[in-house]
């Protein structure tokens, strides 16, 4: 293993850590376990002697339903290891899965931020959506990407669905198109992905296409072993007792105590049902559920309150009063006295969950010495395995659940052997120390065999010449088409000194160059050509030497030929619409193979590339380091541009990457419609004018060529 030297990690994960239980929001707004996670990933990482910082990088949220601390650029861990809070998209908190249209706003904000900072040694993104931007910046950056899922798209949706009556609404609610396929690029990009479980791993990554087997690395969580210990002579009993005993008329039998976010996957009331329906489990026991903190069931969101509007039925149907309770709020702190006062009273905990990642939860538990039942799912075959402390059920199998329960409940002798042999074996399996030095151990491999980054190379203070700002426009059917509002572009922007000028086109070089002349253009300071895949500057065309030296990774194109030549529906173009970075068809829509479908195919055969649609016809495969985002931010990055100087205007679908994030975008009306799931995105103005006079709209629009100002800068 080669030895780490004082590495900075920057690890991403979006929902804004909110760690808090707050009234408004529900139990850990945020994704609960992975929060933990994160944090203590990020203080134990800070505490080994090879690691120079540790940031954890998420979202800034100001809203009064949380917390001031939310809003706090920079909060210490430790003395290594600190949160970095970055503003994007609307100011208040969001549910993930509705900050999808605000991803490449924070990429933009994470590279202005390294730009500041100094870039990290390793990238790590937590979740599908902070995979997806991770991978972006880990394509734009170089720098090695590691990436952990948590809970994976594709199998919380085939979970779901076994009993959704519409699958087209499912989509909806939890956006699982775009959220599978972030998870898809993230694996793609990722030199490592992060893994708790081995069934984590053949269950659940193994359905993705760029499911790789050699990046693929188990290293479990761990658990605070400071906080999460067994009950001594000197505990007392907690405060919450008292909110406990509120509900229940024998409040000192055993607790069957589950907690978790009111969310339909956790299957909460199918363990009501398992309760209400067996007579020995109500003599025996109370059902304690610790679902969140609320003020009233009206401020939560839509889909929890579903799940407690059932719970509140199945109560009263099966007349479950003075025998579950369900305590309006409990503080984070009280968590581990929750889990000793279940030892106290000989009880268990329970996750009925129907998908389960890994579950700290069951840790906790375990380290307290409380026995568990848990779903025969992911992340509790491990822990069980290796800590011998409870039993697995089918979480749709109530009688297999009843079982289950009435066991540990009514056998002494178990109970005591489970207790003790989950202590035993958090502290033997499932420590933090133990996971960081493992991490680390990898980490210095993947550094030793990865080129140093190009970009970190560059010096910081390098300007294009002469001007303060930059007008970056598609060429075919933006440009062209109205010959009038192009002579008036050309007299009202590209003649001033202070105003760059740039073309981006799907066109190779020569081709560009021909029209470009044959419209009477001044040549531009700035060509984007062949779909983003060449950079070239000025009139002598210099080409971009540090964009040349990466674009190739991983481009394979006689393979993307020799699978894609084969499709039906899909036509090479002439050979002057090909180039060495490019492989370029016409799509037939009515024969070919979805756009999707094409993605899966490629991936399927293990080829790393992207696909663009544009004009619903002209497809181009390129490079994963290609495309006109990632050329448009290498320009910004390597030239010291702000995004709000650059105003960027287009057409169609190659155009997509690089009218999303903090640039002015500019829609000419003229659009195909792969560019309509744009509208109503933040900085993206659609024109009412088409070709060139749309433009003229837009520069008008932003003020640009005067003191710049940005209307749409907050839709939500």
């Amino acid at each position: 293993m080669t030895k780490l030297e004082q590495v900075k990690i920057s690890l991403i994960s979006l929902h804004g850590l909110i760690r808090a239980h707050d009234p408004e929001l529900g139990r850990d707004a945020d994704t609960g376990g992975q929060v933990k996670y994160v944090l203590e990933l990020a203080a134990e990482l800070s505490r080994h002697p090879q690691v120079r910082e540790v940031e954890l990088i998420t979202r800034q949220i100001i809203d009064p339903r949380v917390g001031p601390e939310y809003g706090i650029v920079e909060e210490p861990i430790t003395e290594r290891a600190k949160i970095i809070r970055i503003p994007f998209g609307p100011q208040r908190y969001l549910r993930k899965e509705l900050l999808w249209p605000y991803i490449e706003l924070f990429v933009d904000q994470v590279l202005a931020h390294f730009k500041r900072t100094g870039l990290p040694d390793i990238l790590h993104g937590h979740y599908a959506d902070a995979g997806l931007a991770g991978a972006q910046l880990a394509r734009l950056l170089h720098i090695p990407y590691v990436f952990t899922g948590h809970s994976l798209g594709r199998v919380k949706r085939e979970r779901l669905s076994v009993n959704a009556k519409d699958l087209e609404q499912l989509d909806k609610k939890y956006h699982f198109k775009p959220r599978i396929e972030a998870e898809e690029i993230a694996l793609e990009t990722a030199t490592m992905v992060v893994t708790s479980t081995n069934q984590e791993v053949d269950a659940q990554y193994a359905v993705y296409d760029h499911y790789v087997p050699g990046r693929m690395e188990v290293i479990p969580p761990g658990v605070d072993l400071h906080l999460f210990s067994p009950p001594t002579e000197a505990w007392e009993t907690p405060a919450i007792d008292a909110r406990i005993r509120a509900f229940l008329r024998e409040p000192e039998k055993p607790m069957i105590l589950a907690m978790s976010r009111p969310d339909e996957r956790k299957n909460i009331p199918t363990l009501v049902r398992v309760f209400g329906e067996s007579r020995e489990l109500r003599e025996r026991a109370n059902l304690v559920l610790i679902l969140g903190t609320r003020s009233d069931l009206d401020s939560l969101p839509s889909s929890q309150q579903d799940v407690f509007l059932e719970l509140l039925t199945l109560i009263d149907m099966y007349d479950l009063y003075g025998q579950v309770a369900y305590p309006k709020w409990h503080s984070p702190n009280e968590v581990p006295d929750l889990y000793r006062l279940a030892v106290h009273r000989r009880g268990l905990f329970i996750n009925p969950a129907l998908t389960e990642p890994f579950g700290l939860t069951l840790l906790e538990a375990a380290a307290t010495g409380l026995p568990v039942v848990a779903t025969n799912d992911g992340g509790p075959r491990d822990i069980l395995a290796n800590c011998q402390n409870g039993l697995l059920i089918d979480p749709l199998d109530q009688k297999n659940i009843e079982k289950s329960l009435l066991r540990v409940l009514t056998e002494p002798v178990p109970w005591q052997e489970w207790s003790e042999n989950g202590i035993r074996g958090v502290h033997q399996h499932y420590t933090w120390k133990q996971h960081a030095d493992r991490y680390l151990r990898d980490l210095a491999d993947i550094l030793e065999n990865s080129p140093s980054p190009v970009l970190c190379k560059l010096s910081a203070n390098r300007r294009l010449p002469s001007f303060d700002r930059l007008l970056i426009t598609d060429l075919d059917n933006t440009l062209t088409g109205d010959d009038d509002a192009l002579r008036e572009l050309v007299d009202r922007v590209c003649n001033l000194d202070y105003v760059g000028f740039g073309i981006a086109t799907g066109r190779p070089l020569k081709s560009a160059l021909e029209l470009i002349e044959s419209l009477r253009l001044p040549r531009p300071d700035l060509i984007q050509s062949d779909a983003g895949t060449q950079l070239h500057y000025g009139k002598g065309l210099a080409p971009d030497v540090s964009w040349q030296k990466q674009i190739g990774y991983a481009w394979r194109p006689d393979e993307v030929r020799s699978i894609l030549d084969a499709q039906p529906g899909l036509s090479l173009q002439p050979d002057e619409h090909q180039s060495h970075y490019k492989v370029s068809y016409l799509w037939d829509s009515k024969n070919a193979p979805s756009i999707a479908k094409i993605k899966k195919i490629l991936r399927e055969a293990g080829v790393r590339a992207k696909v663009l649609l544009s004009l619903g016809m002209y497809l181009d495969v390129i490079p994963v380091r290609g495309g006109s985002d990632l050329s448009l931010r290498h320009v910004l990055w390597k030239w010291g541009f702000s995004p709000e100087n650059v105003l960027v205007a287009g057409d169609s679908g190659n155009d997509e990457g690089m009218l999303t994030g903090r640039t002015l975008g500019v829609v000419v009306s003229n659009y195909s419609s792969e560019l309509e799931r744009l509208r109503n995105r933040p900085r993206i103005y659609f024109a009412s004018a088409p070709h060139a006079r749309g433009i003229l709209e837009g520069v008008d629009y932003y003020h640009f060529l005067d003191q710049i100002v940005i209307p749409n800068d907050h839709i939500d």
